[in-house]
């Protein structure tokens, strides 16, 4: 057993270890949850009354007066201060809610099933000073605010004013806003919360358009029918004042930036706009303008520049051109000549070759067979899409003929092979093992990994299994395991890589990673061409 496995198994033990403390003390924890919610619902050693609901039929929960102490600064802050603290009555909560936080206090557990009662249970929170519970119940309030529920929340925030809540709702509001610009509930909102609507606009640098304008006109109307009581003339005349006090008061927040000024000639149909306010935006509109109109005629003046001095570039860059023409057609015609005698070099390797199509792979494979008299006289001798997916007529057209190179593509475009100097053997029946020291098997296109071509040797030991020849049952076999094999009709192939020919650097033997190095799967490759060369 080596150094790898060693630590292999120390590892896997330590891991082991680990997950079962990981399991005890999640055991640990579950107990104490059970041991705190039993003490909480079965009223022992209890010291402590809450009474809630109403003072004629109070509903009484006994607890404990060291666990509220300790989880509650309220609690802790009352009981010290109270002379005779033996209970407490909480009428402004409901006895549902009271008993969701005492689950909380004793045993860290809280339900969220019912949406409707997040804000009361905030509320609670905050009474008794339960921080840590305020942000999570804050965090599920702001998480469950969408476009069906955004009023009601906004409404019950009234009373705690939390940020965070009414700014997830001004967001909503804003998202919304052509949608229910006439929904009742955007007529109940406040003053105050208008004007912090307006700041919430304005802080994220956004244009104010005009149904927002049309939204406070109608909400001033609305809030001016509640007058009642007077004389038709004194109400309406009041009515006029008051819409024109909140017109002006809301307009003092505005910033002029943030009001569209396209909207411009619409703003004057409302009468009761501050003066100063319409003629800021007439002379922003105007200055607009005057800088518009200005930004043109610098633009023109530019683009004069620019186009006579494109010009006078074009004349230049022309020049250039011409030149840098001509020495690219000259570079560009060394480059055809030397890749066309590169390609006549590449030709006479493999002539007819439909696999080797890369120079590099040519290369690579007159470099490891290293023979230059096989190159100079190999011939092609078989070739499946001409003659034929069938082991025997690869037989009869290689058996015997001595130094052989075999070449396979896959459907899935990996590419290699063997090569062998002995050469396969005509055998009638049974199948015969063929011994070769200088056989070896290469892979020359793995798009696993982006591997290079490489030549994989035969095992010390295995020499007397390189190949094998069987002329009924299999096509080319190349190592006892079999390294790679083809069957009769020489579809599908089976790759048992690594048992006979040495696997390369960083592979080690396994059913995934060695078998599927050749062509991608252990036995469910297929071949697309299978060629064969001999002298």
């Amino acid at each position: 057993m080596d150094n790898n496995d060693n630590n292999q198994i120390q590892n896997a033990n330590q891991n082991q270890n680990e997950n079962e403390m990981k399991n005890l003390e999640k055991k640990v924890t579950k107990n104490l949850i059970k041991n705190y919610s039993n003490l909480l619902n079965g009223n022992s050693f209890t010291d402590f009354s809450i009474f809630v609901e109403n003072k004629s039929n109070p509903f009484e929960i006994k607890v404990h007066k060291s666990i509220l102490s300790s989880r509650s600064p309220f609690f802790n802050k009352f009981l010290r201060e109270e002379k005779y603290p033996y209970s407490i009555s909480l009428n402004q909560f409901n006895k549902k809610e009271i008993e969701s936080i005492l689950s909380y206090i004793y045993y860290g557990n809280i339900s969220f099933e019912n949406q409707e009662n997040l804000i009361e249970l905030l509320e609670i929170s905050i009474y008794f000073k339960l921080n840590l519970l305020k942000e999570i119940i804050e965090k599920k309030i702001s998480n469950s605010i969408n476009y069906s529920n955004f009023f009601q929340f906004l409404f019950q925030n009234r009373n705690l004013k939390l940020n965070e809540i009414e700014i997830k709702c001004f967001e909503l509001i804003n998202q919304n806003f052509s949608q229910i610009q006439n929904n009742e509930n955007l007529f109940n909102l406040t003053k105050e919360e208008i004007n912090k609507f307006i700041q919430f606009k304005q802080e994220k640098k956004e244009i104010f358009q005009f149904d927002f304008f049309q939204f406070l006109n109608n909400w001033i109307e609305k809030r001016n029918q509640r007058l009642k009581g007077k004389k038709e003339k004194e109400k309406e005349k009041e009515k006029g004042i008051e819409k024109k006090r909140l017109f002006h008061s809301f307009f003092s927040l505005f910033n002029q930036d943030s009001i569209s000024k396209q909207d411009f000639d619409k703003f004057k149909q409302f009468d009761i706009f501050p003066n100063s306010f319409l003629i800021d935006i007439q002379n922003k509109v105007i200055q607009d303008k005057d800088k518009e109109i200005e930004n043109k005629e610098k633009e023109n003046q530019q683009m004069k520049i620019e186009i006579e001095g494109k010009w006078k570039k074009e004349v230049e860059e022309k020049n250039k051109e011409n030149q840098q023409m001509q020495i690219e057609i000259e570079d560009k015609w060394k480059k055809e000549v030397e890749k066309m005698k590169q390609q006549m070099e590449f030709q006479k390797i493999f002539p007819e070759t439909k696999i080797i199509t890369e120079e590099e792979y040519a290369k690579k494979l007159k470099e490891w067979i290293n023979d230059n008299d096989f190159f100079s006289k190999m011939k092609k001798g078989f070739s499946a899409k001409r003659d034929g997916f069938s082991s025997k007529i690869w037989h009869k057209a290689v058996d015997g003929q001595g130094k052989t190179l075999v070449l396979i593509k896959t459907k899935d475009n990996f590419i290699f092979g063997g090569f062998t100097q002995v050469g396969f053997k005509h055998v009638q029946t049974g199948g015969e093992w063929i011994k070769d020291s200088n056989a070896f098997i290469f892979s020359l296109r793995n798009d696993k990994g982006d591997r290079k071509p490489e030549k994989f040797t035969i095992k010390k030991g295995e020499e007397p299994y390189a190949i094998h020849s069987h002329y009924t049952y299999y096509g080319p076999l190349f190592g006892r395991g079999a390294d790679f094999r083809l069957v009769s009709n020489l579809q599908p192939g089976y790759s048992n890589f690594g048992y006979s020919y040495n696997l390369p650097n960083g592979i080690i033997w396994n059913p995934n990673e060695a078998q599927s190095y050749l062509a991608g799967s252990y036995n469910k490759w297929v071949v697309d061409e299978l060629e064969t060369y001999f002298i």
